[in-house]
Parts: C-alpha cells; structure tokens; sequence
C-alpha cells in the first residue's frame, strides 16, 4: 500500500488554513497537529456534555460512556486491557507520580538504572530517588553517535536492580532502540521495564503486549490528539503500586495513578485519534478487522511513508560537510527526528534563516540535556532539529532541503 496523502493531509484542519499557508512544519516531535475528529470530538463535548460524568441523566451518562470508549478504544490498539490504560496531564507528570508509587516496593539501597538518552519526561524523577535511598546507574550514550550500547547495559545490572529506565526513540538522537530486548534483559535480572515512548508514539502505535514492556508512556499530543500523557502499566503492576489518589480510590486502577483526576473532555477527546486511525485503515484497507491488526497494517503505511521522505534528506545532510549529524546516519532503526549542528555559521543565523524560508522547526535542548552532554554538545544554543510525521509532503521536504542549502 501506498499512503493517500491527499486524502491523509485533509484530515487535519491546519493545512486548510491560511496562516499556514506556504509553511512548511518541521517541528512535530514537539507537538503534532490535531487531526479533525479530535477537534470535533473536544468541540461537542464541550458544548454537549461538559458535565459531571457518570450520574443519572443524559449529559452525564454520555460523558461517562465517552470517557470509558476512550479507555477501552486506546486499549484495543495498544494491544492492552482497558485497567491498564491511564491518562494523565503530561508524561512528565505522570512518570513523577509513577516514582512515588513504585518506591514502596523497594528497599534501600536498590538499584535503578536510568539511561542518559532520555528527555528529561522519563529520567528527572527516577533521578530524585537518590535522595530516597535508591541507588540510580546511569547508562551513558556513545559519545560520538549518541546511541546506546545493550552490550554495556548487561554489566549494570546487579541482584538489587529494580527498574530499568530508556526511551523508545530519544527526541534528538533519532535511534530506535529494541525496546522487546531491552526489556527481556531487564526482566531476566528480576527488573521493571519503564519505556518513555514519547518520541516514537507518533511514528508507530505500539503494541504492548510484543514489546512486553511493565510500564510504556507517550503524549497524545504528539499522536494528533488532546494535550495528555497516555500511560500503560500491566495488572500485575497496578496490584502492587501503592495507591497515589484518595484512600478510598485504593483498588481503582484508573483513579490510583490520576492523584487529581482526569480531564474529562480530552479524555473523551482522544477518541477522535482513534477515529482518525479507525478512518485510515478504512480508507486505506477496507473491511473488518482486530485493533492490533489495523494498528500493524497503519503502521507499515506510516514508516514507509517515512522513510521515502527521511532518505532524500538524510542524504543531503551527510553529503554536506558544513553541518554535523547528531546522532546515527540513515538505516532501518533511523526515526525521522534530526538533529543538526551548523559548522561554518551560528546556530541562531542559521534557524533564522530557515525560518526566512518559511520553515517551522525548533532549536535548543528539547529537555534532552543529557545525550547532549555524554556528547559534548553545548545545551545552549543546543541544537536545530528536524521532525516530521507521515501527513508530511515531498514538496515540505523538497521546501526544507532548499532552505537548508541556502541557510548553510
């Protein structure tokens, strides 16, 4: 199959809209756009069904019933059970209450391994526990391609590791890691594996149940929904976390990790994401079909979209010598997140010529301060990235590559 973009790009309302007209985003790893059933979704339950949910009359039961079809929906294309869906305000927030709720489970002087090419999101709070009595490893990047070497995570591991903590897909970096591998390492020293998927997510929907992962995170914000961090943590798990909600919410697994609760209307909200899915498949494969099942059949329509868009540009940028190529060259496990380093010309006189070419992307640390520093890298200006996701065209990248030859 081949991607229908036409029929992709009118999906999502801003690229009908004038402001926008002519410019090219390159900035999704920070936050996607919202594809139109999510706009519509959040819309009408504002206007419709913006009240308490779940008592007895119309407005409420239909709120309810969104939120549940929210849960469960997620969960069919996660490949998970409704129990083990949560939805947070952000990943960040979520991974700091996860911290409090694991921390009981150990003693102290147990170990924890952290990776350092996490965003901050799955790193700062597992980090604090040192001043807990938690012993936290760091599993450094390879200086030169920011990659990390499973060879050198073996030797961390001791008989007290707990929970190893890595990125799915670092947000500078660019390198898929093998996230099913890393976990059966983890799991084989008795580990938890905790997996900030927030780069990824928009690239591929996971399947949680082949990852076999404990613990998986990403923003739907970045998967073109509502600003939420979706979190998947197994049943087995959510028996043994120490209830971060009300005393009497103990045993409610939607409510134990949510200590505020949730945000009703995006949480109804992201089943426009699903619709939006439900919408591709239907146009692009027709017929019925299991969840996991259509989210496999979407996700090798969406790489290999691409990936046809990531070669042309990957290719520019390492036939150039005036740039340097943060992170690995292009192969299989290259996500189409990248990062740059002018070499002949300041960082900043560069993006703002990009920006000239009407060209949306970001420059900085993307709160991925430490890859930046096992390489070396300045946090400040950082670095300028380059992120885009499968509604992208030839004609973006063809637009992206011009202006960066002229920037340069």
């Amino acid at each position: 199959m081949t991607l229908d973009l036409t029929f992709t790009r009118s999906q999502f309302p801003a690229f009908s809209q004038p402001d926008l007209q002519g410019w090219a985003f390159f900035e999704n790893a920070g936050g996607s756009y919202p594809c139109k059933q999510v706009v519509q979704r959040l819309t009408d339950f504002y206007t419709q069904n913006k009240v308490q949910p779940y008592y007895p009359y119309p407005a409420s039961e239909r709120a309810g019933d969104l939120m549940d079809s929210a849960y469960a929906r997620m969960a069919t294309y996660l490949n998970a059970e409704p129990e083990e869906v949560h939805f947070g305000p952000s990943t960040t927030q979520n991974v700091y209450v996860l911290a409090h709720a694991l921390r009981p489970m150990w003693q102290e002087g147990d170990r924890i391994i952290v990776s350092c090419q996490d965003h901050e999101a799955n790193a700062g709070a597992w980090r604090r526990l040192a001043k807990r009595g938690i012993e936290v490893v760091e599993w450094h990047v390879d200086p030169q391609t920011g990659v990390l070497d499973p060879a050198a995570l073996e030797g961390l591991f001791n008989d007290r590791t707990r929970l190893l903590a890595f990125p799915h897909c670092s947000n500078i970096i660019g390198h898929v890691n093998p996230v099913a591998e890393l976990t059966r390492m983890a799991h084989a020293h008795g580990a938890l594996s905790v997996v900030d998927g927030v780069g990824w997510a928009p690239h591929e929907i996971p399947d949680m149940k082949a990852l076999g992962v404990d613990i998986y995170m990403f923003s739907s914000y970045k998967t073109y929904g509502p600003h939420l961090g979706v979190m998947y943590v197994t049943k087995d798990l959510m028996g043994r976390v120490e209830n971060q909600a009300h005393f009497f919410k103990e045993g409610v697994a939607r409510s134990m990790l949510t200590p505020a609760g949730p945000d009703h209307a995006q949480v109804a909200a992201v089943n426009g994401i699903l619709d939006y899915f439900d919408a591709q498949y239907a146009h692009h494969v027709g017929g019925d079909a299991p969840a996991p099942e259509r989210a496999r059949a979407l996700n090798g329509l969406f790489r290999a979209q691409e990936q046809g868009l990531l070669e042309p540009l990957m290719g520019f940028l390492e036939a150039r010598e005036d740039v340097q190529l943060v992170g690995p060259g292009m192969g299989a496990q290259r996500a189409p997140i990248v990062a740059i380093l002018p070499k002949n010309k300041p960082l900043e006189e560069v993006y703002a010529a990009l920006t000239a070419h009407k060209l949306m992307l970001g420059f900085g640390d993307f709160y991925a301060v430490r890859p930046l520093m096992d390489m070396g890298i300045p946090t400040k200006p950082g670095v300028i990235r380059m992120s885009f996701v499968h509604y992208t065209s030839p004609e973006e990248i063809g637009q992206l590559i011009r202006g960066l030859e002229a920037a340069l």
